[in-house]
């Protein structure tokens, strides 16, 4: 296998702006965000009169990984940008996110892609969906998407997404549900899926309190995925963050479905490129078969 890396750039209503010292500075439309990243593990560009005008910034709690934003007096609570093809509400959480992965955006535009090619109709289930940008990117392209996951904020967000983007009379089901008893159900009803998208956590809960550790979980989970692909699949795509896992195990896992049906590998990390320097800002790594 060769890594690849995939790198989303700047773009109208989206930039990151620097990055270093633990910390990353954003633009999402016109308002600055200033919050942590552990891969950021390298000295500033801009000077720190910059990142003092952040609108926002997030100050970390006593809890692992929560805290809280420093809201400026002009910064609103939520807002919307458009980004890859798409248009998201932004609405800062306790957990540092914003709503949306800027990384994600060459993976959305390769699911495009694959899709519009494939010259027939094609399912597409979205689990650990979030707020959506795969499912609306897949819809976009004339899929049929199944969008799955175990916040029912999550789930309101991610419509509120499609009905930005234009999306919302696409044939998309919104279920909430926990990812692995939604499969295993759907293995029981005979239900398969053209294409599958995963982006699970390290640690996560679904609606009925179902405890998900990747550790435990992720290689009877991603066997019970690949039981409810169609005969003819198009594409699998697994993402991944904060569990500490390399590209390459997702690589041997899904390099069975090549030995199966033939077809591509990709594997590697996900990267946002900063606006000024084009240093690269590592996000996440991700692993993708697709059949041509």
């Amino acid at each position: 296998m060769n890594p690849k890396i995939l790198i989303a750039q700047p773009e109208a209503e989206y930039e990151l702006l620097d990055s270093g010292e633990n910390e990353k500075l954003e633009r999402y439309g016109s308002v600055v965000l200033s919050r942590p990243d552990p891969q950021a593990l390298w000295r500033r560009s801009l000077p720190h009169a910059e990142w003092i005008k952040a609108s926002a910034k997030f100050e970390r709690g006593s809890r692992d990984g929560y805290g809280a934003w420093k809201l400026g007096a002009e910064t609103p609570k939520r807002w919307n940008i458009s980004y890859g093809g798409l248009k998201f509400v932004v609405k800062p959480s306790a957990f540092k996110h914003t709503g949306i992965f800027p990384e994600h955006a060459p993976n959305w535009q390769w699911i495009r892609e694959k899709i519009s090619e494939a010259g027939r109709e094609v399912s597409v289930l979205n689990l650990f969906g979030y707020t959506g940008g795969a499912s609306l990117a897949a819809a976009q392209a004339g899929a049929k998407v199944c969008h799955v996951d175990g916040s029912k904020v999550a789930i309101t967000w991610a419509r509120e997404n499609a009905e930005l983007s234009g999306l919302a009379q696409k044939p998309i089901r919104w279920i909430l549900d926990d990812a692995h008893s939604f499969v295993k159900r759907e293995i029981r009803r005979g239900n398969k899926y053209d294409a599958i998208i995963m982006d699970p956590p390290a640690f996560g809960h679904g609606p009925e309190g179902e405890v998900w550790k990747i550790e435990e979980d992720f290689l009877n989970f991603l066997e019970a995925c690949q039981a409810i692909l169609s005969d003819k699949p198009l594409f699998m795509l697994v993402n991944g963050y904060s569990a500490g896992y390399s590209a390459v195990a997702y690589f041997n896992n899904l390099k069975k479905l090549q030995d199966k049906f033939g077809g591509v590998m990709e594997s590697g990390e996900l990267t946002i490129a900063e606006k000024t320097s084009g240093r690269l800002l590592p996000a996440g790594i991700f692993c993708r078969w697709s059949s041509k």
